[in-house]
């Protein structure tokens, strides 16, 4: 049975031998694309798609688990880079104090950066505040929870049902904190010297309460108090929101970390084309709803919305994480950009491709008059590189005219 098994983005399909059951289990949570070999029993057909990282599935009785380790075709500190001005643009880790240039795999990378961030956080001390606390006292302090004292206590005067402002490190954005260490430290694949650098980062945070799995996240605002947190903050959200595996199909345990380079190639595209476009008198919308008919019936949600001085739109973008074919783009994406000028009154519309045989070409809709634009975005250049050709589609979308 194999043990290791290595795969790249939206490669080749690979052929390995493996238990049903984790190849069910690796089908099932929509990790890579499995299908049993029809010829060979035991063996299964693994390809990745456009989620990249490492999952370990477990099976019961066996001590070792099966991982699947999926590489980016992007170098990692390309891919950092995105990340980081996807969720920063401000900040970003383009500073270099995070050098994640010597990783080949993902998630070593990722536990990495995220220790040196924190690090960086902690260095001056755990950030304190007041958090509302709410407890059964002997001792009346703060104020008196009134409605629940007669609930709870029926007019006995001890003990009290009281509310006050505490002044702790116990606050959202150590919990943030604390709850990304604990969840590397269950990944399979962390180097041991950065385990070990993560084991002295919980010790810092031990006094933090421990979210548990299930609860929600605790919310923070970006503050100029919490200004030494904020990159450390935004990578512990990356570990904790939507990228993780960590579930127990059947009596299988399946635990990991994938990125969709999808949604890291969207989030990209739109936040570098709204800080352009925010020099040019212009707002941008993200994910914006609007409707393709009169009946409101038929919901459509562009990537990317540009809304000129007056308040009225005037471009429309969609960033598409897949290569340019032989025989071109998709089709299909034309016809949904086709849609979305329709609805919005727009006389041009943007798509924006991960990479492509030339850097731009157009498409003139008959008996409509609608100009479809495609961009290719090579993600193999450098970062200023990707922000000039960023910064020559803005350009773009704030002369497109309208209907």
């Amino acid at each position: 049975m194999t043990r290791v098994v290595e795969l790249v983005e939206h490669a080749a399909a690979v052929g390995v031998a493996l238990p049903d059951a984790v190849g069910r289990a690796l089908a099932a949570g929509d990790i890579v694309y499995a299908a049993p070999d029809p010829y060979v029993p035991g063996h299964w057909s693994l390809r990745a798609g456009s989620k990249v990282g490492a999952v370990a599935v477990t099976v019961p009785g066996d001590d070792e688990p099966v991982t699947v380790r999926v590489t980016p075709k992007v170098p990692i500190a390309r891919l950092f880079f995105l990340l980081g001005y996807g969720l920063d643009p401000k900040g970003g880790w383009r500073d270099g104090d995070v050098d994640v240039t010597g990783h080949r795999d993902l998630l070593p990378a990722l536990a990495h950066a995220v220790e040196r961030q924190i690090d960086r956080a902690l260095r001056q001390g755990l950030l304190q505040g007041y958090r509302a606390t709410e407890e059964t006292s002997l001792v009346a302090r703060g104020r008196i929870r009134e409605a629940e004292q007669i609930r709870r206590r029926f007019g006995a005067t001890l003990p009290v049902e009281v509310e006050y402002d505490e002044f702790t490190t116990d606050i959202a954005e150590n919990r943030l904190l604390r709850a990304a260490v604990e969840r590397l430290l269950r990944l399979p694949g962390v180097p041991h010297d950065v385990r070990r650098r993560l084991l002295h980062q919980r010790a810092r945070l031990a006094e933090v309460t421990v979210i548990v799995r299930g609860q929600p996240m605790p919310a923070w605002q970006p503050s100029r108090l919490n200004s030494r947190y904020q990159h450390a903050l935004h990578l512990a959200r990356v570990v904790l929101d939507n990228a993780s595996v960590e579930h127990a199909p059947g009596e299988l345990r399946v635990d990991g970390f994938l990125f969709d380079m999808n949604k890291l190639f969207e989030d990209f595209v739109t936040v570098a084309l709204r800080e352009a476009c925010r020099g040019l008198g212009h707002s941008a919308r993200l994910q914006d709803p609007h409707h393709l008919d009169e009946a409101s019936a038929i919901r459509m949600k562009p990537d990317f919305v540009l809304y000129g001085p007056l308040g009225a739109p005037c471009a429309v973008v969609d960033a598409k994480y897949k290569a340019e074919k032989r025989d071109g783009f998709p089709d299909a994406d034309l016809y949904q950009m086709l849609a979305y000028c329709t609805a919005l009154g727009l006389r041009e519309g943007h798509l924006v491709y991960a990479k492509g045989n030339a850097p731009h070409t157009a498409h003139v809709v008959r008996h409509a008059g609608i100009i479809i634009h495609q961009h290719a975005l090579d993600l193999d250049q450098e970062p200023s590189g990707l922000l000039s050709d960023m910064a020559k589609v803005a350009d773009r979308l704030v002369s497109t005219p309208r209907v």
